[in-house]
């Protein structure tokens, strides 16, 4: 192992240790960890390690394509990271759905339940009261250093936390009577105590101190931006061209539309789909999205391409209690003993619409998330640590865009419905660029008025498409997430142009560009294009 090998994986072994729910997350091998830190000592011990390991990285000189291609990585996922911290972000971490309050619930959810792992769940349990409390903490030094989140971020997340107590308790149910059943039960309910008291905090002790306007404005923008998507943005003409795209989706919709009934509006087409292709009932839904991404993994491997025997299962979760509106996907451990997950929030539904939901079957399984980091984290030392387990939003979101643009091609959406849902998934994260850029750096709209949450909802509906019931929580992510929403979007069309570029070639084979892409690991946009370029 190289010195900086040795470096990225001492980096991954020793942030586990201060951080264990987000290693455990990550899919990060190691021993049990009941809680991380979230307090103000918790984030400064981490920033510190971020500190040391990039003094220590200017010191080291790379040997080889693989040692340059780990320490460019590390530094470049470090220097954001410090950069983050340096501005007092963990002091105002505060995000509804997919935030602190989430993950912890999710890091009970993801635990292993052998007969003697159920200890470990305990423990978990018993952890997410210290957890909220210590996050408490940080929150609350922000408030007195002026470091603070949005006010509708507070309130949602209180929402959300409310909705969590009691969400244990179908996982003590499972079970039953054995010896740790009173341990569980006590754990559970101290944990659903915890939700509500932090509810009650984010409610009367911090919304009434919390900033009152949603974007955060161009320099926090520009250090989110940067931690997304792994490179500097122009964000005038980013948003210039997010409305352009969604122009075009919307004329190449029209053409969909015409073929599924013509003359028809869009709203008579959707709901005549969501008669025609729907499924009933939360099992009839998980065993259709199961069949879906089994059939997809038969259909590629061998083919487009070589998928390792332990990636040939993705394991749908449904996301019960979830408040999220989007789907969302967890990795394999690096042993791959945990499997790739995909979690499907229900929002309210009892019938499911899956004319729209086979392009986000694709996206989060194969060949989209589960492909590209199921691949990544079985690909052993020929990557460091570090690149299999820390990741690039925009070179990952950006993938499982190209993925469904992939399986277009591959005439899987020879149904013209299930092909107007893949484009309006499209549309979705289109508008999620002008949004995102609109509301937190305070862009006019191209009629020249201004964002407001009701108007990014009405932007959100009538030219992205989206489901009634992902609305409200897909605008609370944006508006709380800067940055995050723009990597979907950006990182496909970084994606195509590389695969562009790479076409030139004589001699190009998609396969083996596939292939040697995937092999890659993470890498942020400011390099994709140039990586993916040599790889023919």
């Amino acid at each position: 192992m190289t010195p900086i090998f040795k470096l990225c994986e001492d980096y991954v072994g020793k942030l586990a240790a201060l951080d264990p729910i987000g290693a455990a997350t990550g899919g990060v091998a190691g021993g049990f960890v009941p809680a991380t830190d979230y307090s103000p000592d918790g984030h400064a011990a981490r920033a510190e390690l971020v500190r040391r390991t990039l003094a220590e990285l200017a010191g080291l000189s790379a040997t080889s394509d693989a040692d340059r291609h780990a320490a460019a990585h590390l530094r470049e996922r470090l220097e954001a990271e410090a950069a983050w911290h340096e501005h007092g972000e963990p002091l105002r971490m505060l995000r509804g759905q997919f935030g602190l309050v989430n993950l912890i619930r999710d890091s009970v959810d993801l635990l292993p339940r052998d007969d003697d792992q159920w200890h470990d769940v305990a423990a978990r349990l018993h952890a997410v009261p210290v957890m909220l409390a210590s996050w408490r903490a940080s929150l609350d030094l922000g408030l007195a250093r002026g470091l603070v989140a949005a006010r509708r971020q507070a309130l949602e997340t209180a929402a959300q936390a409310e909705r969590f107590a009691g969400v244990h308790d179908p996982l003590v149910a499972s079970y039953g009577d054995g010896r740790l059943a009173d341990e569980l039960a006590a754990a559970a309910a101290a944990a659903h105590a915890a939700y509500a008291a932090t509810a009650r905090y984010l409610r009367a002790d911090y919304a009434p101190r919390a900033a009152e306007r949603d974007g955060v404005g161009a320099e926090r923008y520009a250090l989110a931006a940067r931690r997304s998507l792994g490179a500097d943005i122009d964000p005038a003409e980013a948003y210039a061209w997010g409305w352009a795209e969604l122009d075009r989706i919307e004329a190449e919709m029209a053409g969909e539309i015409e073929r599924i009934r013509p003359g028809a509006s869009w709203q008579e087409v959707s709901a005549l789909l969501d008669e025609s292709h729907s499924v009933a009932g939360v099992d009839a839904y998980r065993g259709w999205l199961q069949e879906q991404h089994d059939r997809a993994i038969d259909e590629l491997h061998g083919t487009h391409f070589d998928i390792a025997e332990p990636l040939r299962k993705v394991e749908v979760t449904i996301a019960s209690g979830s408040t999220a509106g989007s789907p969302y996907y967890t990795s394999p451990t690096e042993d791959l003993a945990r499997p790739g997950r995909t979690w499907w929030p229900l929002g309210g539904r009892e019938r499911f619409a899956v004319w729209r939901e086979l392009t986000t079957v694709f996206h989060e399984g194969v060949p989209g998330h589960h492909l590209q980091i199921g691949a990544v984290m079985a690909a052993g030392d020929t990557l460091s640590r570090f690149a299999r387990t820390v990741r690039v939003s925009g070179h990952s979101e950006g993938w499982a865009l190209y993925a469904e643009r992939l399986a277009d091609e591959l005439g899987w959406f020879a149904d013209p419905g299930t092909r107007l849902g893949m484009l309006a998934a499209s549309a979705l994260r289109a508008a999620r660029v002008v949004i995102d850029i609109g509301v937190h750096l305070d862009l006019p709209l191209p009629d020249g008025s201004r964002w407001t949450f009701e108007k990014a909802c009405e932007v959100l509906r009538e030219r992205g498409h989206a489901n009634s019931h992902r609305i409200h929580p897909e605008v609370v992510r944006y508006f709380g997430w800067p940055g995050q929403a723009i990597s979907y979007k950006l990182g496909e069309r970084a994606w195509m142009a590389a695969r562009q570029a790479a076409g030139r070639h004589p001699d190009f084979d998609l396969k083996r560009w596939h292939t040697a892409a995937v092999a890659l690991g993470p890498i942020g946009l400011d390099g994709l294009a140039g990586a993916l370029e040599r790889i023919n």
